[in-house]
């Protein structure tokens, strides 16, 4: 049996998806920015997932752009926005356990010029609106906290950091990779300024993604040349993948209550499973506020690669953490930020579900996990000397 349970990394491609997909490579072939009938039917193709998009989150059509991934989303906010409000000051708020796309371009702006404050989380991986009220100054341009963790699955107080945010005047921008698709978003509600998404945490093709950008909130161009995207990124749009995002956060967000409810379902059997039958585990992340899909342990005393080896034996994916940090050797930044040890958080193993999981491959990691767990624990020195 196969059971992938990384969905954090990449979910597979809808169907659907895929078949709205395919007429942009063979039939409706044209570049949008063509006046020919080829050009306007790729354009229509265009517009549509812009709609499909504004309607998702709640915006306004011209406050969608479109980009290659959350990552570049990520950068364009934090870049743009320490270039455009350079004379009002230089001061950024975030947080620790944010996504690397935010960290390595917070490290950048403070080696030009830039000051910022990493807020510290508490053991569920939560910041309070209060602590960002508090870290707010003068120079203050720009608060950026994720809407859900990616590691660990903590959701944040969005709605509550942005009005403190806005009451203070400052921009705010959150990096729901994670979340697009998995919990409700409303960004005029919430009062989100600045939103960045990828289409394929949710089902949707890679190397597309979204900036939203509020209605009267001008960034400078973060790719220059044509005029695509009302001349904010420029360059001929991958109208295939824009098509294929559009269809899966409209297939993603449709039912999205009664699709959180069956995949939590088997989120909480996966927890309760794993905490009947080995013993020395913890739960990483917030238990309630937390994202439907999401489960992360620590399993004391082995390490989590070994186990993550033996479980791709078995046939089940999971992973350590961040796919973007796979290759690193160092413990989660997110999990020392809550306060694990390194030798803890060394054994930590996050397995993220999608509306395609089955209650059948629940059973079958239930089945194996705590076998390979006590295999493994059977080799450790640490097991044996504690």
């Amino acid at each position: 049996m196969r059971v992938y349970l990384d969905n954090a990394a990449t979910t597979a491609v809808a169907p659907k998806v895929v078949e709205a997909m395919l007429p942009y490579y063979t039939i409706f072939y044209g570049n949008p920015s063509s006046v020919h009938a080829f050009g306007q039917e790729a354009k229509a193709g265009v517009d549509h997932a812009r709609a499909q998009v504004a309607k998702a989150l709640g915006a306004k059509e011209d406050e969608i752009i479109f980009t290659g991934c959350g990552t570049e989303s990520d950068n364009t906010v934090l870049l743009g926005v320490a270039e455009k409000y350079k004379s009002k000051g230089n001061h950024i708020i975030t947080t620790a356990i944010e996504h690397h796309a935010i960290l390595h371009t917070c490290e950048y702006l403070e080696k030009h010029g830039c000051e910022v404050t990493y807020l510290p989380v508490d053991e569920y991986g939560r910041v309070t609106a209060e602590q960002v009220a508090a870290a707010i100054k003068d120079t203050t341009i720009l608060v950026s906290v994720m809407f859900a963790n990616n590691e660990i699955g903590t959701i944040e107080p969005i709605e509550e950091i942005a009005k403190v945010c806005h009451e203070k005047d400052v921009l705010f921008h959150t990096d729901a990779v994670q979340a697009v698709g998995h919990v409700p978003i409303d960004v005029h509600a919430m009062g989100i300024d600045f939103l960045s998404l990828s289409a394929h945490k949710f089902h949707g093709p890679k190397g597309v993604g979204v900036l939203y950008c509020k209605k009267g909130i001008r960034l400078p161009s973060f790719i220059m040349g044509g005029a695509q995207e009302s001349r904010r990124r420029a360059g001929t749009e991958n109208v295939a993948g824009i098509v294929g995002l559009g269809e899966a956060i409209e297939l993603a967000t449709t039912d999205l209550p009664a699709k959180m409810r069956n995949v939590s379902r088997l989120r909480d059997k996966l927890m309760a499973g794993i905490e009947a039958s080995i013993p020395e585990v913890r739960l990483n992340g917030h238990r309630t506020e937390r994202l439907p899909n999401n489960v992360n342990y620590s399993i004391r005393y082995i390490e989590g690669e070994s186990i993550l080896l033996m479980l791709d034996m078995a046939g089940i994916a999971a992973s350590s953490g961040s796919a973007c940090t796979s290759g690193s050797l160092d413990p989660s930044h997110v999990l020392l930020a809550t306060g694990l040890t390194h030798e803890v958080a060394h054994g930590s193993v996050r397995m993220s579900l999608s509306d395609m999981t089955t209650e059948e491959e629940i059973d079958y990691v239930l089945e194996k996990l705590p076998g390979i767990v006590e295999k493994l624990r059977a080799m450790s020195p640490l097991y044996h000397a504690k």
